[in-house]
């Protein structure tokens, strides 16, 4: 740990020595508490350790190691493991690959920055990110529609009480057209609620997540879920 623990941590995760002495120092200057940790089984065992409010997940043993381990942290679910699912997270990854952001933003992540990375803008986007987090509204627990539950906290679905085992951003998704099933959500709206885009961003993500979470709520065709609405959204039912 980088400074005496006078709040919950934040956990930077990345292998390059340099790179990620640099960003911790900077971060302690600026008042915060910090742990730092360059292979993922080290982040673990911090993790596990400090319970962090934010990671910062940069470069990790493989190209898409960072990626790796924020899916490891979006879908735990063993009481042993160190991880808080909802524990935000920022991807810093290459500038080079396009495609970096979709699988960051897919993954579970909370904001997306590229390589090089200026040190006031990681700042300004860790400060929003918790600000949002901390200020979000915590809704009930269990959502019911019909035959459908959703349990937020177990991260759990059921459809006619047989379990259905849902990804992190499908259940993101099911979850926001649950919390009002007859309104039709934009796919704007849901590049921003639901990963988090400012702007931009491919409808093409929300087509593919909304066919696949159709496909697995009713593997049979018969009960209609996640309905397109043509040139528009899409709606729950």
């Amino acid at each position: 740990m980088l400074s005496p623990a006078r709040d919950a941590p934040i956990l930077v995760v990345e292998a390059d020595p340099r790179l990620g002495h640099a960003i911790a120092e900077q971060l302690v200057a600026d008042g915060f508490s910090v742990e730092l940790a360059r292979t993922a089984e080290h982040a673990r065992i911090l993790a596990g350790a400090g319970a962090p409010k934010l990671v910062v997940l940069g470069l990790l043993d493989s190209p898409c190691g960072a990626i790796e381990l924020l899916r490891e942290i979006r879908h735990a679910r063993d009481l042993a493991a160190p991880w808080d699912r909802a524990m935000p997270a920022i991807v810093v990854g290459s500038a080079a690959q396009e495609l970096d952001m979709l699988r960051a933003f897919e993954a579970g992540a909370d904001d997306f920055l590229r390589m090089p990375v200026a040190y006031l803008e990681l700042r300004a986007r860790m400060r929003a990110v918790l600000r949002r987090t901390a200020t979000a509204p915590h809704p009930e627990r269990l959502i019911e529609v019909g035959p459908l539950a959703i349990d937020t906290g177990a991260h759990m679905v059921t459809v006619e009480r047989e379990q259905v085992q849902l990804r992190r951003m499908e259940f993101d998704l099911l979850v926001h057209l649950a919390r009002e099933p007859e309104r039709v959500f934009t796919k704007a709206e849901l590049l921003r609620s639901v990963w988090g885009y400012r702007c931009g961003g491919s409808t093409r993500t929300v087509d593919s997540h909304a066919s696949r979470l159709r496909r697995k709520l009713a593997p049979d065709g018969a009960t209609r879920w996640v309905i397109s609405v043509w040139g528009v959204g899409y709606r729950l039912i």
